[in-house]
Formats: structure tokens, sequence, C-alpha cells
């Protein structure tokens, strides 16, 4: 194995994956600064939600290291993983996947209460992010009572809440409105840079890429390089071991 840099909070090399015989991810390598919102580009079945899965710990790739504040997430056991995940990572997907019982402030405040915040300070801290995106009004209403793009903010706030080192975004906009998408992203960024957050966002969107510190396409599993400018040339030799 090979210590990734220094200055890199999340560092992959070499990863590789197939779904039942078919390949979603072929020698893939990057490396994301902390604070860094990276945006992964590309089309559908091009392997983003793969490596989000793959980086976040969710999957074990088949070849490759994964490597987060110079730990081995892929040598990892399951437990560990599921630690890993539960407090200093935060994903967000394409759908809201909130409780239907519960409140607004109380899906945002779930990650916080299952991990043994007591109820006052988890309440408080999901009612903060709520105002911050913007959706402090809807704190009381339940799931059916909310626009998607509140259901989608609450999602984010739920991410949020408890200040992870990094907030794994798959597809977070694709089933909004153009007008619905940009305010999602702009709060999600917006915050994620006040509080030094680094973003990994899986997209569809070209635009993504103008909220982006960086980008990097996916081209049937594999990074595209084609269309690398020389700064971002620069940039990935400094991230990378190779």
């Amino acid at each position: 194995m090979v210590a990734p840099p220094d200055n890199d909070v999340l560092w992959a090399r070499s990863l590789t994956y197939s779904h039942n015989g078919s390949p979603a991810l072929d020698n893939v390598s990057l490396g994301v600064r902390e604070g860094e919102i990276l945006a992964v580009n590309g089309l559908r079945g091009s392997g983003k939600t793969t490596l989000l899965q793959c980086l976040s710990g969710q999957l074990v790739p088949q070849e490759g290291e994964v490597w987060f504040d110079s730990s081995p997430v892929h040598t990892m056991s399951p437990l560990l993983r599921e630690r890993l995940r539960r407090d200093r990572f935060g994903w967000i997907g394409p759908e809201p996947a909130l409780v239907p019982e519960l409140t607004s402030w109380e899906n945002a405040a779930l990650p916080l209460l299952m991990r043994g915040t007591p109820h006052r300070a988890a309440k408080s801290a999901a009612l903060e992010w709520l105002e911050r995106l913007d959706i402090g009004a809807c704190a009381r209403k339940r799931p059916y009572a909310l626009f998607r793009s509140q259901q989608q903010r609450v999602a984010v706030a739920r991410a949020l809440v408890t200040e992870p080192s990094v907030v794994f975004a798959d597809e977070p906009t694709a089933p909004l409105h153009r007008k619905d998408r940009a305010q999602v992203l702009r709060t999600l960024t917006t915050a994620a840079r006040s509080h030094r957050i680094t973003v990994v966002l899986a997209t569809l969107d070209a635009e993504v890429a103008t909220l982006a510190d960086r980008t990097v396409t996916l081209v049937d599993g594999r990074r595209d390089t084609a269309s690398r400018s020389p700064e971002a040339e620069g940039q990935a030799a400094c991230s990378l071991s190779v």
C-alpha cells in the first residue's frame, strides 16, 4: 500500500469494481483536499454512484485503495466502515428518503439522535441547520406537507447536522426543476464552505462545475483525461502518487 499525500483528506488509487461481471470502475484514481468541493461528472452508467460508494466505504473495491485521513478504508472491517460513515461522513441521494412519521427537524436530527446526542442538543442543531438552509419555517411539518425541493433541503440538513468531514452527494438534485436544483446546490455548497466540509458531488449537470472547485469526468468507468485543462493536470499531479 502507498500512503496518501498529506494534503488530501480523501484519496483513491486504481479503483476497480464490477457489478455482476459488468465493469463499473476501471483503474480510477483521485485525491480530494480538505474543504474542497469536487464534482464528479458523467453520463448515467459512467460509474459515478459506484465511485462515491467506494469512497464512502459502502462498497469495498475489488482492486485498489481508498484512504480517509491516512486510514485505509478498503481494509477496514464492516463495523469500522459503518462507524466511519456514521461519525465522519454524510450522504445525500437523489431521493430525500425522509421518515414520513417524523417532522422536518426530527428527520434532520436523526443522525445525532442515533449517535446518542441528548434530545435538546440534537433538536437545537437540527433547527439551526434548517434555518441555514432557508427551511426553518417548515421545521414542524412532516414530509408529505413539503415541496420536493423542501424535502431535499431537509435531507441536506440531515447530512450536514453532524458537521461531517466529508459529504457525498449522489445526484442530489436530479428530480428537481432547474430553479429548485440551483437553489439546493447553492445552499449545499454555501453551507459546506462555511464549515470547511469536503463535498464529493456526483452529477449529470455540467453547470454544477461552476459551483465546484474542480471537476473530474467519468466515461464508461474511467477518468476522462482528454478534457482536463493544464491547471487540472497540475492539480492531479500534486494529488496522486502513481
